[in-house]
């Protein structure tokens, strides 16, 4: 009986994730646990395309932060390092305090925009995409404050 197309990817796909949670030194518990807050499935079986997509993708990101995977991709920015990550949560922190709102307001935006659960695990290339957005908002603002003089 031969696979359809479908079948081998999702098979595919699978494999690559527990491969990549070898890599990351994951017991299958804590793999499990990764699972269910991202995918809310503990069995990879359980998983559609779509929940296996952010799995492997978030596990792909994991080891590439670790520099356990190749950090470049051809037609991506190149990896930052971890000490650009200081400086861009200050200008993070001067954003929100411009525009008056809670860390949390940070965090639901990282969730929304790269399916973090905290900024503290944004990546810096992430973050930087945070910024652009909350720089948006203040221009928003201002604009909105201009028009009502």
């Amino acid at each position: 009986m031969r696979m359809t197309m479908d079948q081998d990817r999702r098979r595919r796909d699978i494999a690559r994730i527990h491969i990549l949670a070898k890599t990351l030194g994951l017991s299958d518990d804590e793999r499990r646990d990764v699972m269910f807050v991202i995918a809310r499935a503990r069995s990879c079986a359980d998983l559609d395309f779509t929940g296996l997509a952010r799995v492997r993708a978030h596990f792909e990101q994991r080891a590439r932060d670790l520099g356990k995977l190749a950090p470049h991709r051809p037609g991506r920015p190149r990896r930052m390092h971890d000490a650009d990550r200081g400086p861009m949560l200050r200008k993070v922190e001067a954003l929100l305090l411009d525009a008056d709102r809670p860390w949390n307001y940070a965090h639901a935006m990282a969730k929304r925009m790269f399916h973090v659960e905290r900024i503290e695990f944004c990546t810096p290339y992430q973050l930087h995409g945070l910024i652009g957005a909350l720089m948006q908002d203040q221009k928003r603002r201002a604009s909105r404050a201009a028009e009502s003089r």
